[in-house]
């Protein structure tokens, strides 16, 4: 079925037009920010927001304030990882990290300045464009920030760095948090968006925890199976820092059954959202063949 392009280029194009401050004092710190954000990729998880938002018969240019603060703050978290006290990468998307080329001090703000500008951006353009109910922004935003906070993202980083997941169980669980909410906030944030709250958001939930355990499973395979030059980073780095994987759990062909069951799991949920809301799913149904099948 291939990858929605189209959507993936409405986003590059939003993404290139933004611009965080005038011309001034600031300049390389903005470089810095523009530099990690705008480096390519697949954008998954605003494809997944634009996706959702034809799903559910929302507008695109209503939406696309949300699924840009999504990649600001997936790139801030990028940036972040890469810092010697983190992961301590040199390459991301085939080029030198932010802190490679600019120093740790700059990376750290280039990373706070871009998580803070997500919801400068939330908040300022969705009500902007005067289709949403501010009401519902507030709840997207909510959504957004509780995705990325302790019981999100940040909290699953820490679970991580902390080593303290030792089974299978505890493995899921922190890659619900560390990778899955965020993308679970890609779909979720978007029915928030919309007014449409529990219990019809429930199938489409669900859909997204689905798809965020899937790309960490395609994630830790890839850790192993990938070339450099495909990952755009050393391969095997997990290993290098003796992380717990869901290949180091159960095995690479184990690892590629899992991920086929989550996928089947996923396709089968978005079946169930989709006719609910009579949607659209065309795009949902690419994006979650492609997390699947990515060699990158």
């Amino acid at each position: 079925m291939g990858y929605p392009d189209a959507l993936r280029d409405e986003v590059e194009a939003y993404l290139e037009g933004l611009s965080f401050a005038p011309p001034g004092a600031t300049d390389g710190l903005q470089e810095a920010m523009r530099y990690s954000l705008l480096a390519g990729g697949k954008r998954i998880r605003p494809v997944l927001a634009l996706a959702t938002a034809r799903a559910v018969g929302l507008p695109h240019e209503a939406v696309l304030p949300y699924a840009a603060a999504l990649e600001l703050v997936h790139t801030y978290s990028l940036i972040h990882d890469d810092l010697p006290a983190m992961d301590d990468d040199d390459l991301r998307r085939g080029r030198p990290t932010c802190h490679v080329k600019y120093g740790e001090d700059v990376a750290i703000l280039a990373g706070d300045a871009l998580y803070a500008e997500a919801f400068h951006l939330l908040l300022r353009s969705t009500t902007a464009v005067g289709a949403m109910d501010p009401a519902d922004v507030i709840a997207a935003a909510a959504e957004l920030a509780a995705a990325t906070g302790v019981d999100g993202m940040v909290g699953g980083q820490y679970i991580d760095v902390a080593g303290t997941a030792t089974t299978a169980q505890e493995l899921r669980a922190l890659h619900a948090l560390k990778t899955g909410r965020l993308i679970g906030a890609s779909v979720v944030g978007v029915l928030l968006l919309g007014g449409i709250k529990e219990p019809a958001t429930m199938a489409y939930r669900q859909y997204a925890t689905e798809i965020g355990v899937l790309f960490q499973i395609v994630d830790d395979i890839l850790d192993v199976t990938g070339t450099d030059a495909d990952l755009g980073k050393p391969q095997g780095s997990d290993e290098r820092h003796g992380k717990r994987t869901y290949v180091s759990e159960f095995g690479l062909d184990g690892a590629r059954e899992l991920a086929a069951r989550c996928h089947q799991d996923a396709r089968t949920t978005l079946a169930t959202a989709a006719a609910a809301h009579d949607g659209r799913a065309d795009e949902l149904e690419q994006i979650t063949d492609f997390i699947l099948t990515r060699t990158a």
